[in-house]
């Protein structure tokens, strides 16, 4: 369907992830039970860390931040995805084509700089122990996890506007599951320069500095722990960054491949595959990640089902009584 020019678009048609009708009743299926698992796992984490006091900590204060920009993150596009499943139409007006765009980069960027922060946490919390609390007062955690959002949104919105200020006139048909800069790029007919390079100097500076924050507090990190003579206590200082390090590795590197490259028809095709990751299997895995590795996690869960469980009996005690 070609277009005249931008400004008559009213919008625009989503090809998703595969053109096989006989599959999309399948893949609705499975996406569907995803994203249910995704919005679960991640809600049940930050209601667990704000019921137990024995979670609130500034790591668990970064972790309930990384569950809900997760949360967010998965109900951007997923709904709109599963609704294309079993329309025919799979159209989403412009206004919606932005606001998806931007919401995603900005929490894409957001959290960047969150698993960032987390990496410090661990970092002062390892290297300098008794001054933890100091460092890390409430004022402090709340600074670092306010700038990621503050930050994501701000440069999210010049990405966004840097990409629908570009003129559409080949086509309305988007080769995505959702509405990313790659292949909205790749409709415009106008000079793309600028919104390539700032798209490009974008992750890259962005990747860069955020991993380079973890690579050094990691590097801080790992030092501090050899130095531990005792073997127990140098296996319970690395259980504390090991379900951070398998989040970061996932994450990071699904953006490299993503991002990092100027687009192209292959790497637009490419980018439907690995944003399925950071979209869905990302999202889906952190909770599990975090919940899974991680001791006191466990143990509350495990406390709030008792709780539960005991009053469950006792209700139902008195009813039967009564």
């Amino acid at each position: 369907m070609s277009l005249a020019n931008s400004s008559t678009l009213t919008e625009f048609v989503l090809l998703g992830l595969t053109g096989h009708p006989d599959l999309q009743p399948l893949l609705f299926v499975l996406f569907l039970l995803v994203y249910l698992v995704t919005v679960l796992g991640n809600l049940g984490m930050v209601v667990l860390i704000r019921l137990h006091p024995c979670l609130h900590t500034p790591m668990y204060f970064f972790l309930t931040h990384l569950a809900l920009v997760d949360l967010c993150y998965t109900c951007n596009a997923t709904p709109q995805m599963l609704a294309n499943f079993l329309s025919d139409t799979k159209t989403i007006s412009f206004a919606g084509c932005f606001t998806q765009c931007y919401i995603f980069i900005a929490l894409l960027l957001t959290e960047l700089y969150m698993l960032a922060a987390m990496a410090y946490d661990r970092y002062v919390a390892i290297c300098d122990p008794l001054l933890y609390s100091v460092r890390m007062s409430r004022r402090v955690c709340i600074s670092l996890a306010t700038l990621p959002y503050a930050y994501g949104f701000s440069d999210g919105l010049v990405q966004a506007i840097l990409t629908f200020r570009l003129t559409f006139c080949r086509s309305n048909v988007i080769n995505h599951f959702y509405c990313a800069d790659p292949p909205l790029i790749k409709l415009a007919c106008s000079d793309t320069f600028v919104k390539e390079h700032a798209m490009l100097i974008s992750a890259g500076v962005n990747l860069s500095a955020s991993l380079s924050i973890i690579l050094v507090s990691y590097a801080f990190i790992i030092t501090t722990i050899l130095r531990i003579r005792s073997t127990e206590g140098r296996r319970k200082a690395f259980s504390t960054c090991g379900s951070h390090m398998v989040a970061v590795t996932l994450f990071y590197g699904t953006l490299f491949c993503m991002y990092v490259r100027p687009p192209t028809d292959e790497t637009v095709e490419q980018s439907k595959i690995i944003a399925v990751f950071y979209t869905f299997i990302n999202p889906v895995l952190n909770p599990l990640i975090y919940s899974l590795r991680n001791k006191d996690v466990k143990q509350a869960l495990k406390n709030v089902i008792r709780k539960n469980t005991v009053r469950t009996t006792t209700v139902s005690s008195i009813s039967h009584k009564s």
